[in-house]
């Protein structure tokens, strides 16, 4: 099914591997890396996937783990993580910017869901932001998971602050820590001190926290911003197509939430706004005083619990 590279304990009674997960693109061959944490007779794996700048380290938060790694609440849960690194970026293969789009990024999540499948009762995918939105469209595509968790993103985004944060990407070449990666300019990246506004704001500023961020960031190829819209937002979203029930988490993010987004006054008023765009049963749930990028927020484990509690109703 996938190489194993490299296992190594994590926690007590949790073992953790790096997969390279042999995937088709394109009809060219690539592979998909991913950290896959499994704790002891675990049931259920989560399969992650990070959003644009991001690998898969967002859901492993080196900066205070013990409040902010998604991975790590999971496993001390008693449930199995699948961290991955979408194509173009981490530790998985680099094709042209041009080959991807998030019905590509979607479709090889599709064939890791069905690689690790048999060594799990269930398996839900999950996704931030962009990656919420290949989560959403491999689930309604393929309808082979048991539970979809979409965090940093709704079907309503507010252009008014999403349009700078666009235009203030570089072409990866151009970045000191990514130019020796070997990336076409059509991967983008954010501009140097731009993460917090990008991302964190109006959460705190936590200068360990945008450190950290900073020097994990990755790329995203233009190319997947343009189905993410067009397949969650413009035409019928992937989503209705969804059957297994999803869990929606946002925090105060003025990318998704105001007058131009949804409604996120509260988390009824939420998923009145988005319901009607999910095919199966939704939950959801606000985690406040942060913005974009919730992993990083000092309160992140109340959120860790409402997932985790989500989780075990599956």
């Amino acid at each position: 099914m996938a190489a194993l590279l490299t296992p190594a304990t994590a926690h007590a009674a949790t073992t953790c591997e790096d997969l390279s997960v042999p995937v088709t693109v394109s009809l060219l061959p690539q592979s998909m890396h991913g950290r896959l944490c499994v704790p002891a007779q675990a049931k259920t794996v989560v399969v992650l996937i990070p959003g644009g700048t991001y690998n898969a380290s967002y859901w492993d938060i080196g900066y205070t783990p013990e409040i902010r790694s998604f991975r790590l609440a999971m496993n001390q849960a008693g449930i199995a993580t699948l961290a991955l690194d979408r194509l173009g970026t981490g530790g998985s293969s680099k094709p042209l910017s041009t080959l991807l789009s998030a019905s590509v990024q979607a479709t090889a999540a599709h064939q890791v869901i069905q690689a690790i499948r048999g060594r799990f009762a269930k398996v839900v995918v999950g996704g931030h932001s962009i990656g919420a939105a290949m989560a959403m469209i491999e689930a309604g595509n393929h309808r082979d998971v048991d539970g979809v968790l979409v965090t940093g993103m709704t079907h309503r985004m507010n252009l008014i602050t999403v349009i700078p944060v666009l235009a203030n990407m570089i072409p990866a070449p151009l970045d000191p820590s990514l130019s020796n990666r070997g990336l076409d300019a059509g991967y983008l990246t954010t501009g140097p001190g731009t993460r917090y506004s990008a991302f964190h704001t109006p959460g705190a500023y936590d200068e360990g926290a945008i450190a950290y961020d900073e020097s994990t960031k990755d790329v995203f190829a233009a190319t997947e911003a343009v189905d993410s819209l067009t397949l969650t937002t413009v035409v019928t979203p992937a989503s209705q197509r969804i059957t297994a029930p999803s869990l929606l988490v946002l925090g105060n993010d003025p990318h998704f939430c105001g007058e131009l987004g949804s409604d996120c006054t509260s988390p009824e008023a939420l998923r009145a706004s988005e319901a009607p765009f999910f095919g199966g049963p939704l939950q959801t749930y606000i985690l406040n005083g942060y913005g974009h990028a919730i992993n990083y927020a000092p309160n992140a484990p109340q959120y860790f619990d409402v997932v985790t509690s989500w989780l075990k109703t599956l």
